[in-house]
């Protein structure tokens, strides 16, 4: 018999094989000071472009003084046990529908977190009977969601429309054979990587000629796209095409959480199965109280979402105006597609944190194809003109190095080394 813990250590994984020289430096740095556009990693100040803090309501005041109120009054213990059974409160039941109201849905029903909510959720939705049609760069706990699923799922390429309609014609053959089961969509309104818009209007175009539902997950654009920060669905101007609309608190609200909004019926069937929050702790009532400041602020403070697209397009069009290749990127997120190997991204991201102080993150293989390399930049309405000039500066020189071959000899005794530092 195999001792399971020997087969796991045996291989740590294709990240986890490099910790003990990544550790605390690469993989699970500590940045330190109050959140915003600069914050202190091993002993010096850097621009951060690694925060999800998209409206900078991370250090607001208010959202600072709700947090702080919240906890004051109610501690975190209350509400006591899981929302069915005893942990429920006027305020959850506020935000839910506050939340709903802001995406013009009928009602919504807090998630503990965003991640066990999706995965969760897409075990509840469907059978072994219906069929998944999804996005191939859905984000991981889309994945994970669809492993539990019984059934068939078929993958279609990225924002490709015409592979997408191939897939759905195969799970209505599918279903037509079988003689039972439904559809179920899943896209992303923002995909977190690249920054590109999931063609939600497309999609939704061929609801007239398919029956299916479709399940969006806006994670980075609520809050960011629309008029009124919606979201995805509202800038494409079809947020009534969606019919489970999925968002997290952890990126334009800075907290934690997250929700599904949708029909009254749809919603009432989650609220009563979704094991995920049956069998868990309610939200705390601090996040809850902090969570309702911070709709607040978004739905009345259009400013925060202004300054966040001007900083990202000023970003963006600095990027381009330097020869970078940022994608198809048409919401804040900002990726710098380079090309070179994990030693040279090692280097190059060493070079930006100690000499430019830069802290951005950096993503390789296996996460992309060998051989390239993104660089994600994340801006907010907490950065500055500064902030951005000196980021751009940092990147022309260190491509100017990179494309020399500077960086080819440098990266792994030299992270040894710097990462064994610890401050």
């Amino acid at each position: 018999m195999a001792d399971i813990f020997e087969r796991l250590l045996k291989n740590y994984g294709p990240i986890g094989q490099h910790r003990e020289r990544a550790h605390g430096y690469f993989a699970f740095p500590k940045l330190e000071g109050a959140i915003g556009s600069r914050m202190n990693f091993r002993g010096k100040e850097m621009i951060v472009w690694s925060l999800n803090n998209y409206l900078g309501l991370a250090n607001h005041p208010e959202v600072r003084k709700a947090d702080a109120d919240g906890a004051r009054d109610f501690g975190l213990a209350l509400p006591m046990g899981a929302r069915m059974m005893s942990g429920n409160s006027n305020y959850h039941e506020q935000l839910e529908a506050e939340l709903a109201a802001f995406e013009g849905k009928e009602d919504a029903i807090l998630l503990n977190y965003g991640y066990q909510g999706m995965v969760s959720l897409i075990d509840l939705l469907c059978s072994r009977h219906d069929v998944i049609v999804y996005d191939a760069e859905s984000h991981a706990c889309i994945i994970d969601g669809l492993r539990l699923h019984p059934g068939h799922r078929y993958v279609f390429k990225h924002n490709d429309m015409a592979d997408f309609e191939k897939q759905l014609q195969r799970a209505t053959s599918l279903i037509e054979k079988q003689k039972a089961g439904g559809i179920l969509v899943i896209t992303e309104g923002v995909f977190g990587m690249a920054g590109d818009q999931g063609k939600l209007k497309e999609i939704a175009a061929l609801k007239n000629k398919y029956e299916f539902r479709l399940l969006v997950d806006d994670a980075h654009g609520f809050g960011t796209l629309g008029k009124t920060g919606a979201g995805a669905g509202e800038a494409q101007d079809v947020q009534d095409k969606i019919d489970i609309y999925f968002s997290t608190f952890a990126k334009s609200m800075a907290s934690i959480g997250a929700f599904i909004a949708g029909d009254k019926s749809i919603i009432d069937y989650i609220r009563y199965n979704s094991r995920s929050q049956i069998f868990a702790k309610s939200l705390p009532m601090p996040l809850v109280i902090g969570n309702l400041k911070r709709l607040e602020l978004l739905r009345t403070q259009p400013q925060l979402k202004e300054k966040l697209w001007e900083n990202a397009l000023k970003l963006q069009s600095g990027l381009k105006e330097r020869g970078f290749d940022i994608g198809k990127t048409d919401s804040v997120v900002t990726p710098v597609y380079m090309t070179g190997g994990v030693e040279e991204a090692t280097a190059m991201v060493m070079d930006l944190r100690e000499h430019y102080h830069i802290f951005c993150s950096i993503v390789v293989y296996p996460v992309i194809p060998k051989g390239h390399i993104i660089y994600r930049l994340i801006p907010t309405a907490a950065h500055n003109d500064e902030d951005i000039q000196a980021t751009l500066k940092a990147f022309s020189e260190t491509k100017r190095k990179l494309d020399a071959g500077k960086y080819k000899a440098e990266a792994i005794p030299d992270m040894a080394e710097t990462t064994a530092k610890a401050v």
